[in-house]
């Protein structure tokens, strides 16, 4: 397994916080094809590049597995999840379309003021993602749309709806698929109005809101594939 070096941004894991620590890195060399999709996971050589034992690493892994980043076979160890193919992005589009559709009506007519009040933070709160470049800024405003999301899901007041909607690691997968040419393009806009129609409970609204933002986000990540 060759690692490609990337300057400043791995480095070898905290004592304190082991275990956190190896996961981070490990998510950070897959997210940032440092280690390329599809590719096998040498237990050992990351443990010597992390200056760690192999036991927190197998843990890592076992999480990064949960996430979808890694797969485990039996007899031949771990390897990287290899990108989303076009019909399997097509898929989870249409499970997000179907799920968070049905999340963002729900909300609308469920969300009590604090929530409501929630949903219109989290809304706003990736137009604030400037800071750094390349994966750390990417990272950070993808992980503020899961949130917003998640949220949504939440709100729903559905535990098996909001479980379904967060088992699907979209944020994951299509941040591996897009990275680095990814912006934010007209997320933030189109979260304030799934936010402000769930604040006056307009269920319709919502659903609408919901419904063009997760076209256009497909929309905008097309360009990943070969025409």
């Amino acid at each position: 397994m060759a690692i490609t070096p990337i300057s400043g941004r791995v480095r070898p894991a905290q004592r304190l916080t082991l275990t956190d620590d190896v996961y981070e890195s490990l998510k950070t060399l897959i997210m940032e094809h440092a280690i390329e999709p599809g590719e096998r996971v040498s237990i050992d050589g990351l443990a010597r590049t992390l200056e760690v034992s192999p036991t927190p690493v197998r843990e890592a892994l076992a999480r990064l597995e949960s996430d979808g980043l890694v797969r485990k076979r039996a007899m031949s160890g771990y390897t990287t999840t290899p990108l989303l193919t076009r019909t399997e992005f097509d898929e989870l589009f249409e499970m997000r379309l179907l799920l968070e559709t049905a999340a963002a009506r729900r909300a609308a007519g469920h969300a009590d003021a604090e929530q409501r009040r929630r949903v219109r933070e989290e809304a706003a709160a990736t137009v604030a993602v400037e800071a750094g470049d390349g994966y750390r800024r990417h990272a950070a405003f993808t992980a503020l749309d899961a949130r917003f999301h998640g949220l949504v899901a939440e709100v729903s007041g559905s535990g098996l709806l909001r479980e379904s909607i967060i088992r699907l690691h979209s944020h994951l997968h299509l941040h591996r698929l897009y990275f680095p040419s990814a912006g934010t393009g007209d997320t933030v806009g189109e979260h304030k109005r799934i936010a402000t129609a769930i604040a006056k409970g307009d269920a319709d609204a919502a659903a609408t809101a919901m419904h063009q933002h997760l076209t256009s986000a497909r929309d905008r990540h097309l360009p990943a594939f070969p025409a």
